[in-house]
């Protein structure tokens, strides 16, 4: 047997039944993979069936405030996927007429959809040959075929999508892509596969030369930075609070946070209390300042790790309050979400 018909053997017996697979509509295959970028199936999995219930049809998605697409995501991480597929909703509706691009070239048009996910999309709804290469798939291939080149380098992006266009069964490119990337996912694991039970093992490189923990290779190229978010919680004498919409770019934009100062490092409770009287809301009043957490709660990002601190200041009252009850129905990052649910707010 090929690799191919040994694969879609494999995945014919041991797929795991997800709502995405029992559709070929596009919408939700498009939304499955959005969800799924950067997410393990376990996580994104309820977050695609709120999505599917509020948002039944592109339609419904692109007539959606933005606010209310960034408040389902919540806790989803990476909000730029969240701005990306409404903005898309809204193209496809206002511009393609609701119709849904059925090529993988006219999906690559689409905000958000690069490579993998245009290439998903084409062969599972629209039976293109076109192969999916994502995490679970170089893992795959670099192992079975031993190959240590990084695929986090142009070469290696190159090499690997080739090799999977090579691979991919022309006659049933959904079955095959929905395979390779199952296989990855639950039987060729990042860590500890159990290569006792793996249909390739005979003939599977990493596993006869014992190389299963150094394949794949990906060069380390990410140097974090720290930075240190001091967030004021005000709290008013009439049960107020305010809350800041992040503007411009970044992960968090659109989203809704306490007032920041970000400092140069941690700060001790007498050094910021001279910030925070200079601070605009409570400059020249009367307020009492306290700190919610003895030390800084890290909170690690892809590309940084914040070192946060909140800080309860009480006031008689705040300009532009936000009532304690109201706190719940605005969008913020996960961070702020944490501590508004700790946080008795009454």
């Amino acid at each position: 047997m090929s690799f191919s018909e040994i694969l879609t053997y494999w995945y014919s017996v041991n797929k795991r039944n997800l709502p995405w697979r029992e559709t070929q509509n596009p919408y939700f295959i498009w939304l499955s993979e959005i969800i799924l970028q950067q997410t393990q199936v376990k996580q994104g999995l309820p977050y695609y069936e709120v999505f599917v219930k509020h948002f039944p049809t592109v339609f419904h998605l692109a007539n959606a405030d933005e606010s209310e697409v960034l408040k389902l995501w919540q806790g989803l991480g990476y909000y730029s996927r969240a701005r990306n597929l409404h903005f898309s909703a809204k193209y496809i509706v206002n511009e393609l007429n609701g119709k849904f691009p059925n090529t993988y070239k006219d999906l690559l048009k689409l905000k958000g959809v690069g490579d993998y996910t245009a290439s998903a999309i084409a062969s599972i709804c629209f039976n293109e040959p076109a192969a999916v290469v994502d995490g679970n798939v170089y893992r795959v291939l670099s192992r079975y075929f031993g190959i240590a080149t990084p695929i986090n380098e142009t070469k290696g992006i190159k090499e690997f999508k080739a090799l999977a266009e090579k691979l991919i069964d022309v006659k049933n490119p959904a079955m095959f892509n929905q395979a390779i990337m199952e296989f990855g996912a639950t039987q060729c694991t990042p860590k500890n596969p159990d290569c006792s039970v793996c249909p390739f093992k005979e003939s599977c490189v990493a596993f006869n030369k014992n190389l299963i923990q150094q394949l794949p290779v990906k060069l380390k190229k990410l140097k974090v930075k720290k930075r240190y978010f001091n967030f004021l919680v005000f709290l008013s004498e009439d049960k107020k609070t305010n809350l800041e919409k992040r503007e411009g770019k970044g992960i968090w934009q659109n989203l809704y946070q306490f007032p920041l100062i970000e400092t140069d490092n941690v700060v001790d409770y007498d050094a910021f209390l001279k910030i925070v009287g200079q601070y605009s809301e409570v400059k020249n009043k009367s307020f009492e300042l306290l700190q919610y957490n003895d030390t800084p709660k890290i909170h690690k990002l892809s590309h940084q790790h914040l070192y946060t601190t909140f800080w309860i200041v009480n006031l008689g009252a705040v300009n532009d309050g936000i009532a304690f009850d109201k706190i719940t129905s605005y969008p913020v990052p996960i961070l702020i979400g944490n501590f508004i649910e700790s946080f008795n707010f009454e």
